[in-house]
């Protein structure tokens, strides 16, 4: 995490973007909550660990942080991460995101 809210030590984010993406943990160990599958020894931590995430659908409101998970794991494993937007996108987007896996 940068030394200071306003000083951007590790990551390097335009300042002219949303606060939310200026705020978004970059790690695993930045990421707060979900201790009860990212604990330590936890079933999804062992496995972002072992670089055997093979794939993961993550279902919940908006802003409880399913992306800036999604981002953490591929950042921490050799993963692809697709961002897609289920009320934006339609089924031949995803086909072609899955032909392209």
């Amino acid at each position: 995490m940068p030394s200071n809210l306003f000083s951007s030590d590790e990551k390097v984010i335009p300042a002219d973007s949303p606060l939310s993406a200026r705020m978004r943990p970059g790690t695993l160990e930045e990421y707060v909550g979900q201790k009860h599958i990212l604990g330590e020894g936890k079933l999804l931590t062992r496995a972002v660990e072992a670089d055997r995430v093979s794939s993961l659908i993550l279902y919940g409101p908006p802003g409880v942080g399913k992306t800036t998970l999604a981002l953490c794991i591929c950042q921490k494993t050799r993963s692809h991460f697709e961002r897609i937007n289920a009320v934006a996108s339609n089924v031949e987007e995803m086909r072609k995101i899955l032909a392209a896996a």
